[in-house]
Order: structure tokens, then C-alpha cells, then sequence
């Protein structure tokens, strides 16, 4: 009796000490259930816009130009305008806050990013260390430099005149009609001085070589200077200015970039005094379906790891002002492409898989 009582002991302590063995194997390996966020990329935008500002200055003598040169249409008042020179277009990368994942399992432990978080590749060694480099936008104007213009410099007709005994000899305002006329007759007289010194008609034998072209080229300063009081002046400044834009679905239909006026030039988009311009993007519709029919998997576990890629669309970018195509590119864009799990089967140690971090596409895969 003692015999029994003592087996049934032992059997009922059996399972008892597997039980504690068990507990503690899994307290020695516990199961891995943490992992390692990343991000896949998406495509901006850093438009630079070069804006030139014509600034008309009219003459003091404008109202005279037709009497005396027979000029007409003489503009008679200042004025200040802007145009779009030049269009450049690039792009960047950074990480999309709508494809945010979390590596599990065994994927976790091989993973590679970037220096901002998106992945780079999976067993596939340290990625190239990559530096932020910063990119100022800039709505600062630089004040041109003064040229020392000045129409008061030009014309030698002096302000006053003595006078006579008609007037008990007190000096008199010249009339701008009078200055005018005189320098309507500087102009003509440095036109023909221009033609005699041409066709060798000047009284005394004219300079040669270099010299020459010197009295020519003096000679037409003159006259331009001189003509300036009546038909004005026009100076031109050049402002360049960059926008960074991320495009969304909605650039499909277009989003406003930042906005122009006539009168002051490139605005930021918030800015309700100018026009709008837009960004209008198109993806390649054919690429994106055949790339959304493929990305599919037929296994059950596809994604369990959390590793996915990109496949990025081919885009149309228009720029728009006024219904006017200002600009055109065609690049590639992430955020517009099919998002798609990387094959379970490769993420495995003696496989490594590298992706493209600007976009997030797979750029190649080779066992290891």
C-alpha cells in the first residue's frame, strides 16, 4: 500500500515540475512581439520662381517729344510692373506620415534606414550616411543698387539766366520749354556728329581704331541720355524666390503654390492680393492600374513582418497661371504610386533586398 501511494506521488509531482520548467524557458526566451518604425518616402516639390520688376520713370520733358523729335505716345507716368521670367522645377524626398509601419519579428532585427527614418533596405549592410542639408526659402527683397541716375544730371540748361534792364536785371526761371528745346538740340547735334565722324565729313581728320569706336560709342551715350528726358527711363530688378510643396490627390485637380500680382510680385499662397498659381499633377493612370493588379499577394502571411515598398507613378507636373501653362515637367512620385508587402520569403538572413529611399522601390534583391 505504501508502494502505490508512493508512485501516485511521484506521478502527481511530474507535471507539476514540467509546468515550472516550462515557465521558466519562457521567461530565459521570451516571444518577440516589439519592432522598428520606419516610414516610406514621399515626393515634394521646390519650385524657384525668377520674377523681374520693370520700373518706368517718364521724362521731365515727355509732354514735349512730339513738338520737338516727333516722338508720340510719350509716357508721361511712372509706373511699376512684374513678369515671370523663368521657371525651375526639383525634387525632394522626406518621409510620409500616411506610411508609417513597424517592422516585426525576425525583419526587425535586419532592417536598415535612412538618416530620417525611411527604409533603406532589409540585410543589406549600413546605408550610406546621408547629411540634412537645409533649404532657405527666401521673400526678402535685395534693394537694388543706385546707379547715380538722375535726370537733373543730364541737361546742362541752367535754372536761371541773368537778366536785363527790362526786368531791373533780377534773374529769370528758365521755362521748361526752353530746356526742353535745348536739349531736343543736343540730341540732334550728336546724331549728326555721329553721321559726319561715319561718312568722314568732319572737318578735321577723325580718330581710328579704338579710339574711334570710343567717340562713336560716347556720342550715342549722349543722345540716349538726353533722349531719356523725353521718352523716360526703364529699369529692371530680378527677384528669385523657391516654394517647397508636397503634392497631394488633391494636385490632381490643382492646389494653389503661391500667387503673383503685376504691381508687387510673387506672394506666398496665403496671400489673397495676388492671382493664384497652381501645381496641377497627372499620374500615369495606365502604370498606376497595372501596378495596383500586381500588388496583391495570394499568401495569407503577406505583410504579418510589416515590411512594405513603394511603387512609384510616373507623373505630369503643370504649372499654371491665369489658365496659362506656365511650366511643365515629367519625374516620378512616390505618394502617387501602389504601396505593396515585401514577400515574406525573402526576409530571411540569407536574402537582402535594397529599396531606393527617394522613392521607396525596390532597387534590387540577391541572396546573400
Amino acid at each position: 500500500m505504501r508502494t502505490l501511494i508512493f508512485i501516485l506521488a511521484i506521478l502527481l509531482a511530474v507535471p507539476a515540475f514540467g509546468q515550472r520548467r516550462s515557465r521558466a524557458d519562457e521567461e530565459v526566451a521570451p516571444a518577440f512581439t516589439e519592432g522598428v518604425v520606419y516610414a516610406l518616402p514621399r515626393t515634394g516639390l521646390k519650385i524657384k520662381v525668377s520674377a523681374v520688376k520693370e520700373v518706368f520713370e517718364p521724362g521731365p520733358y515727355a509732354a514735349y517729344a512730339e513738338q520737338l523729335l516727333g516722338i508720340t505716345n510719350a509716357r508721361n507716368r511712372a509706373s511699376v510692373n512684374w513678369h515671370i521670367a523663368n521657371v525651375e522645377m526639383e525634387t525632394f524626398a522626406e518621409p510620409d506620415p500616411d506610411q508609417i509601419y513597424k517592422a516585426l519579428g525576425n525583419a526587425a532585427f535586419l532592417v536598415n534606414l535612412t538618416t530620417d527614418g525611411c527604409l533603406a533596405g532589409i540585410n543589406s549592410g549600413k546605408p550610406e550616411n546621408g547629411s540634412f542639408r537645409l533649404g532657405i526659402n527666401s521673400f526678402a527683397e535685395k534693394k537694388p543698387k543706385n546707379d547715380g541716375f538722375d535726370f537733373a544730371h543730364i541737361n546742362d540748361s541752367p535754372i536761371f539766366v541773368p537778366g536785363d534792364s527790362t526786368n531791373n536785371f533780377r534773374p529769370t526761371r528758365v521755362s521748361n520749354e526752353r530746356k526742353a528745346a535745348e536739349a531736343a538740340e543736343r540730341i540732334l547735334e550728336a546724331r549728326l556728329s555721329r553721321f559726319h565722324m561715319a561718312a568722314g565729313l568732319m572737318d578735321v581728320f577723325h580718330p581710328d581704331g579704338e579710339a574711334y569706336q570710343v567717340s562713336l560709342k560716347e556720342l550715342e551715350r549722349i543722345e540716349q541720355d538726353y533722349l531719356s528726358l523725353f521718352v523716360g527711363r526703364t529699369t529692371y530688378h530680378t527677384k528669385k524666390v523657391s516654394f517647397d510643396f508636397v503634392p497631394s490627390s488633391a494636385a490632381e485637380r490643382g492646389e494653389v503654390v503661391f500667387r503673383f500680382s503685376e504691381d508687387a510680385g510673387v506672394l506666398p499662397a496665403s496671400d489673397l492680393s495676388g492671382k493664384p498659381v497652381t501645381v496641377r499633377i497627372e499620374p500615369e493612370r495606365n502604370l498606376v492600374s497595372k501596378y495596383t493588379e500586381l500588388a496583391g499577394s495570394a499568401n495569407p502571411a503577406a505583410g504579418e513582418s510589416g515590411i512594405y515598398y513603394r511603387m512609384p507613378a510616373v507623373v505630369s507636373i503643370s504649372l499654371i497661371y491665369e489658365l496659362n501653362t506656365i511650366a511643365t515637367a515629367r519625374t516620378v512620385m512616390a505618394q502617387f504610386g501602389q504601396v505593396a508587402p515585401v514577400p515574406e520569403e525573402l526576409l530571411f538572413g540569407e536574402y537582402a533586398v535594397e529599396f531606393h529611399p527617394e522613392t521607396g522601390a525596390v532597387k534590387s534583391v540577391y541572396r546573400k
